[in-house]
């Protein structure tokens, strides 16, 4: 069973990226997105966690981010802690998490991104210097952003198409402000 737009998120439970336990009490009555990068060293996904921290600011204060790394935690640490993000970075090494949300993985989506967004990952490469050093966990992983409720419920589900396909900011931005 995967999740479904829908259904309530009742258990999450992973080890954040400052060595503590991150459980859902942690978010409980804030609207969030649960959102399942790539690997750690992931260009395409350390550029949109620093998306996420430069608009930090616009999403408003009962919204937050649950980031989950396909990555051991040590893994994670090397590649994420001077992101400084004010939103918990998790590590799900055993892809625990990764099945029960039924995340995707394809050879073809990591090929296409590599081809039709190669000017954003030279900028997250050269520029941001977020290179792929480790590739410890899958690198076929697609990423997948899920919009939460303040009442845990899933209101929408965004599948990444390929490796550096992410939610639109300003959907995740809408979401944060839009209260029932």
């Amino acid at each position: 069973m995967s999740y479904q737009v829908g259904d309530k998120v009742v258990e999450f439970r992973l080890p954040a990226i400052d060595g503590a336990e991150f459980g859902l009490e942690q978010v409980k009555g804030k609207r969030y997105m649960l959102s399942f990068m790539r690997f750690a060293a992931c260009p395409f996904c350390q550029l949109r966690i620093h998306q996420l921290i430069t608009r930090w600011q616009e999403l408003g204060d009962n919204f937050t981010v649950i980031a989950v790394f396909d990555s051991s935690l040590e893994n994670l640490q090397k590649n994420t802690t001077k992101q400084y993000a004010p939103f918990p970075i998790l590590a799900d090494e055993q892809a625990i998490y990764y099945h029960k949300f039924a995340i995707k993985h394809s050879v073809s989506g990591m090929f296409k991104a590599m081809l039709f967004r190669m000017p954003t990952l030279l900028h997250a490469m050269v520029v941001k210097r977020y290179f792929p050093f480790s590739l410890n966990g899958s690198v076929t992983t697609l990423p997948a952003d899920f919009l939460v409720d303040e009442n845990g419920v899933i209101e929408t589900i965004y599948y990444g198409k390929d490796s550096g396909d992410h939610m639109p900011f300003e959907q995740v931005k809408a979401f944060s402000f839009n209260y029932s």
